[in-house]
Parts: structure tokens; sequence; C-alpha cells
């Protein structure tokens, strides 16, 4: 029995719950699905799944648990991920699971200054950066519309573009689907001034229009 090793170990899966502790203050106040319990656990988790990589894989086997962590935890980087409408969510949260479980890698492995640089870097990520993205976003001038129309009527297409080539509005069918006894379009509408008012407007008074994404 080596005190001195346990003693090390207790060190770096207590630097792992810290730096998963870290990252999922973030995600818990934004009220994501994989916020802080979850984040903390990810980290202790893969801090000591490398740990006894070492321990019991004897030489030259390593790689194999990491790779197999690696694996494993794609499928909780799934789950966080969920379609809404025709919009994306959770994608951060992915990627925020996936990097945690590469930093209680590298903790077990007694990497701690590239752990220490690259928590650096997630937390300006996630603190620091977020605001400079809602700048940008200002500047988006295109969006994507799913919208349902009765199957039969064939006038809406026509309409909707001439209310775009009216108001000066970029518009273009993406897409053209069938679901059930509805016709899917996807467009792609395009604003100089980020204005949708008055597709917004049409849409929803529109009597064929049974309902539509943004």
């Amino acid at each position: 029995m080596d005190i001195h090793l346990y003693i090390e170990e207790a060190v770096q899966v207590t630097f792992a719950f810290i730096i998963g502790a870290i990252l999922g203050i973030e995600r818990e106040f934004r009220s994501k699905p994989a916020g802080f319990r979850t984040m903390i656990l990810i980290c202790v988790g893969s801090c000591l799944y490398t740990i006894l990589s070492k321990e019991l894989g004897g030489s030259g086997s390593d790689d194999r648990i990491a790779s197999n962590i690696v694996t494993g935890i794609g499928f909780i980087g799934a789950g966080v991920i969920f379609k809404e409408g025709i919009s994306v969510n959770g994608l951060t949260t992915a990627a925020l699971v996936w990097t945690t479980a590469a930093l209680g890698m590298a903790i077990g492995n007694h990497n701690y200054p590239v752990a220490l640089v690259v928590t650096s870097m997630v937390v300006v990520v996630l603190f620091i950066l977020e605001p400079v993205q809602q700048y940008i976003r200002r500047f988006h001038k295109v969006k994507d519309y799913r919208i349902r129309v009765d199957e039969g009527k064939t006038m809406f297409r026509t309409q909707l573009e001439d209310l775009c080539l009216s108001k000066g509005l970029g518009c273009r069918c993406m897409k053209t689907s069938k679901e059930q006894h509805n016709a899917i379009y996807l467009y792609r509408i395009t604003s100089p001034d980020k204005n949708y008012d008055a597709v917004n407007e049409f849409l929803l008074h529109h009597p064929d229009v049974c309902g539509f994404d943004v």
C-alpha cells in the first residue's frame, strides 16, 4: 500500500472536480441540459478512468481506454442536442461535454499545465465571447422559414415570392417535401434591414398556411 500514490490520485480527482465545477457553473447559469453536477461527474469520471487505465491496463493499453472514454462521452453529448423547429440547439453544451472529458483525461495523465491553459480558454469562450457572438448576430440578415401549407393550395408560393419581391426581400425556396396532407417549404429569406414583420404577418394571416417555424 503506497499512501503517497493514493494521496496523489486524490489530488488529481479533486482537481478534476474543481475544473468540472468551474465549467458547469456557466451551463447551470444558462439552464442548459448538462449543468453543474453533470460537468463535475464527467470531468471526475474521465480522470478516474484514465488513472485506472494506467494501473490496470499495463504497458501499451492506455490509448485504448482513452479511445473508449471518447466513444462513451459521445453518447452523452448526443443526448443534449435537440432540434426545435428548424433550429438545432445544444451543440455548445455537447462540445463542452467533450472538452470536459478531455480535461479530465489530461488531469488523470498528470498534464496539469495543458489542463489549466485549456480551462482558461474554455472560460473565455463561455463567459467572454458570448456577448461577441450576440453582437455578430445583429448583422445576420438571413432567416430560414419552414412553412406547412395545405397540399392542394398551389398559389401560396407565388404569393409569398411576390410579397418578398414587393418588399425588396431576397427569397429562395431551398427544399420542398410532403408531410401527411401538408406541403412543406423551406424558404431562405434575406432582409437588408433585418425586418421580417411583413413576412411574419403574411404567414400568420394566410388561410392556406397551417404553421411555420423560423
